[in-house]
Formats: structure tokens, sequence, C-alpha cells
């Protein structure tokens, strides 16, 4: 019996394939979960600072108040986890599978899906998500 019955919605979310950008991020989620306590520490403090300096000067540029931390307070409430629990949830996040649009709606396509809706990220970092329904037979 399949796990979506006819007529079934299936929902997916899955990361952006950016080629070499997304290989760079598989490793460091692959090193970082090899790696041990202290390194992992340092190795989200490193993505953090980086990650954080390009969002100061992005804010600074739209003449925005640089500094984070109204904006850390926003992300608890609107993610439920502190800036730090994201940061490791990201860096720690493995296995850690990419894919491009087209890739899912053919896989899909391909065992009798239908895509009714899509919400890209852009072609940037994040995620794609797709709703597809499962074809009735006949």
């Amino acid at each position: 019996m399949p796990l979506v019955p006819e007529g079934g919605k299936l929902f997916i979310s899955i990361y952006n394939d950016q080629g070499v950008l997304s290989l760079f991020w598989k490793a460091l989620k692959k090193f970082y979960n090899q790696s041990s306590r202290p390194v992992r520490g340092l190795s989200v403090l490193w993505v953090g600072a980086l990650l954080e300096t390009g969002s100061a000067l992005i804010r600074l540029v739209r003449r925005q108040n640089p500094l984070p931390f109204k904006y850390w307070k926003e992300k608890k409430k609107s993610r439920g986890m502190s800036v730090w629990h994201d940061l490791v949830d990201w860096v720690g996040g493995y296995p850690f599978e990419v894919a491009k649009p087209e890739e899912i709606f053919d896989f899909y396509r391909g065992r009798g899906f239908t895509q009714v809706k899509l919400k890209t990220c852009g072609g940037g970092l994040g995620c794609n998500e797709f709703v597809f329904v499962r074809k009735a037979k006949g």
C-alpha cells in the first residue's frame, strides 16, 4: 500500500542545490559531526561570525540598526529557538541533502504525482517547498 493514497497530498521541503556552495556546506557539516566538542563550538562561532557580519553590513547599507540584538530577539520569536541553537542546528545538520527543483519535479512526476504548488528560495541558500497530489489511477 502506498504511503500517499490516490488524491492524497505530499509536502516536501529540501535544500536548494547551489553546486559548489552546497558541496562546501556538506563538507563543513560532515567535519563538524566528526569533530571534538571544542572544535564544534569554534565551528559554530566561525560560521555565526561570518553570517552575522554579512547580515550587519546589509542592515547598515539599508540604514537599519546594524546591531544584531533586536534581530536575534525577533528571530527567536519566529523560529522558536535562540540564534545559537539555530546556528548549531544549521552547522551540525548532517546528512545534508540538496536537489534542484526540476529533479524533485521529475522524480515525483515519474511516480504518479502532479505538482500543485512550489515555493522556491530564489536560487539561493534555503529550502524549496513543494506540494504534490497523487493522481488517481484509471
